[in-house]
């Protein structure tokens, strides 16, 4: 069987991705980036795999954790999910005591949700590794090169999502 990741693609042979995108550069940095992203999730993965758990229940505790009292209704909407399958996920992450979900006390239809302390330890646990991963990257960055990024990476938000997404990510403000 062929090693596909040993193999470097002989110059001048052709390619799936034909025409104007053949020679785009934004297409490399697709590349680079199904790279990155398989990477930056592999650590998380294995912690995740100890529990049963899956890349939505890190999303799902990693937003509750930023943000204790988040509504149900405000995480549907950061994750872009349907209540569906939000609700399997959080049902999950509730028996196994990981996230708590309280009635709002001035509208008791609202759920609001809560990591415990259990789910702090292992919200940490899971953003550990990705954040030594981060910070290695950006020590290898010339002066400047943060703000490059995350300006890159808002960039590639949705314009419609963009305020949410710097509110939630706390751009530009210190922990």
């Amino acid at each position: 069987m062929t090693d596909v990741t040993a193999t470097v693609r002989p110059a001048g042979k052709p390619t799936a991705i034909s025409g104007e995108l053949a020679g785009d550069q934004a297409v490399d940095l697709i590349e680079l980036l199904f790279f990155a992203y398989r990477d930056f999730t592999s650590d998380p993965d294995v912690i995740l795999a100890q529990y049963g758990f899956g890349r939505a229940h890190h999303r799902v505790l990693h937003f509750v954790a930023r943000n204790p009292g988040l509504t149900v209704a405000d995480l549907l909407e950061i994750l872009k999910i349907t209540k569906q399958s939000l609700g399997r996920v959080l049902k999950q992450l509730i028996d196994s005591g990981f996230i708590e979900q309280r009635t709002g006390s001035e509208d008791r239809r609202q759920r609001l949700l809560y990591a415990t302390n259990a789910g702090i330890t292992l919200a940490r646990r899971l953003a550990e590794p990705q954040s030594k991963r981060i910070r290695a990257a950006l020590a290898g960055l010339p002066a400047g090169g943060r703000e490059t990024v995350a300006q890159f990476l808002f960039g590639m938000v949705d314009a419609p999502g963009r305020s949410r997404a710097a509110a939630l990510a706390r751009m530009g403000r210190k922990p």
